[in-house]
């Protein structure tokens, strides 16, 4: 693939020329890994409105989820990952502590 004069060969090269800070890498990182596991959801047969219902929320809600429309208050996040069996959890990033940024 071809940018800006630029030629990437696998999506690896492209993330790690990009100009984007840590900060938004692990922001990306973190919607595509929400994302992934509503997408998860819906593959066992969980609807929107189900999971809408299984989490207190709207159904609009869930489908601006599913979008990445926003970034999500972390109440929303808990009523949202909890009864699909998942939680937030603080852990320390390894790779920080290798080149001392913690």
């Amino acid at each position: 693939m071809t940018i800006k004069s630029n030629n990437f060969t696998t999506f690896d090269d492209l993330w790690k020329a990009s100009n984007l800070t840590q900060a938004e890498k692990d922001e990306i990182q973190f919607k595509v890994a929400l994302v992934g596991k509503l997408i998860e959801a819906r593959e066992k047969g969980i609807s929107q409105k189900h999971l809408a219902e299984m989490s207190g929320l709207k159904q609009s809600a869930i489908a601006r989820l599913e979008h990445m429309e926003g970034t999500p208050q972390i109440d929303t996040l808990f009523r949202v990952l909890k009864p699909l069996g998942y939680t937030l959890a603080i852990v320390l990033d390894d790779e920080a502590i290798r080149h001392g940024t913690q």
